[in-house]
């Protein structure tokens, strides 16, 4: 097993809250039941490393910009208003979107944000899923995309995607147990006091 993986929360301006929250706080509070050690470090970044204003005003400072980020194992791509309506049209976030897949080992989005996944061409060929409201938006823009309903989240392996808001969490908690165990990730589920049967 691998100590650790560095996790990078991609943030900017109009994200939903929970979307990177919900698995901020499922991958920061797992440990090893053994040696208590974190198996995730948890670290955010945005395009320029200043304050973002999520959704209905909560403001969060970033630990990184996309020039001072380390290189991380996991990036996690949240949505939001500011995703498919802003961001998408970035074009620095998206080719900082696509050089993250060259060098991460798991690249996955929550909600809207498997629209930038798209945009930067990543979901072509793959089955993906969004939020239940952007389902037909995201096949009829991206028709290379096999767009899933009904289904809270996606592992192609490399690219994980997951649909809107609170699936964040459980596709945290399917992230845990498939890198560490289902011990560890029902172990979470615990502590989180979240439904078991939602992972």
């Amino acid at each position: 097993m691998k100590k650790q993986w560095l996790v990078g929360l991609f943030l900017f301006n109009e994200v939903e809250v929970l979307d990177f929250a919900g698995p901020f706080e499922v991958l920061s509070i797992t440990e090893d039941p053994e040696t208590k050690d974190k198996p995730f470090q948890v670290m955010t970044v945005s395009e320029d490393g200043r304050q973002i204003k999520a959704r209905n005003g909560l403001k969060v400072q970033p630990d990184y910009s996309f020039e001072t980020a380390p290189i991380f194992d996991i990036v996690i791509i949240p949505g939001g208003y500011g995703a498919d309506h802003i961001e998408i049209n970035n074009p620095v976030v998206i080719n900082w979107i696509q050089a993250q897949s060259m060098h991460s080992e798991i690249l996955a989005s929550v909600c809207t944000g498997a629209f930038l996944l798209a945009k930067a061409g990543l979901l072509d060929d793959k089955r993906a899923t969004t939020h239940w409201m952007d389902i037909e938006i995201l096949q009829r823009k991206f028709p290379k995309v096999t767009v899933l309903s009904n289904i809270k989240y996606v592992d192609e392996g490399h690219i994980v995607t997951s649909a809107g808001i609170s699936a964040g969490i459980q596709m945290s908690l399917h992230l845990v147990r498939r890198l560490l165990s289902e011990e560890i990730a029902l172990q979470t589920v615990k502590r989180m006091e979240y439904d078991i049967t939602k992972i």
